[in-house]
């Protein structure tokens, strides 16, 4: 690389989750509040919108996954919400079970989920360092 060349990064593209089955996987986050921007089934994708931002959560086939718990520890990825504990009952009304509890953070409160191929996201909010988040 040259003197001239930059190498500096610029910020996220988009996170992909490797999943079993495209329509299983974007019923499941349809369910979990998430909202399709594209799909293309022949190409085994479908990007999930995050916000206002641009990058999203891409779901991507991979042929020869199954259904499997959550690896212990595992990637997290973690999203923010206005309220963790609010996040936490409405996925439990749409029938998706939390890992565990919401619990606390520095911030705020956060709860887990796992997709059926053991991807996990958080919703974490900032309730108690409101200054910190993107509404602060």
């Amino acid at each position: 690389m040259s003197d001239d060349e930059s190498y500096e990064l610029l910020g996220f593209d988009n996170v992909l989750l490797p999943v079993g089955d495209l329509g299983e996987a974007v019923a499941f986050y349809e369910r979990a509040g998430f909202g399709v921007r594209f799909r293309f089934d022949e190409a085994g994708i479908a990007q999930l919108g995050v916000g206002g931002e641009t990058p999203g959560i891409l779901l991507r086939v991979e042929e020869a996954l199954m259904h499997r718990t959550p690896p212990w520890p595992s990637p997290r990825i973690w999203l923010e919400v206005p309220d963790a504990r609010t996040a936490a009952r409405r996925l439990a009304g749409a029938g998706i079970a939390p890992l565990d509890e919401a619990f606390r953070t520095v911030t705020g409160w956060t709860v887990e989920i796992a997709d059926p191929w053991g991807n996990i996201l958080g919703f974490t909010d900032y309730t108690k360092r409101r200054e910190l988040g993107r509404r602060g």
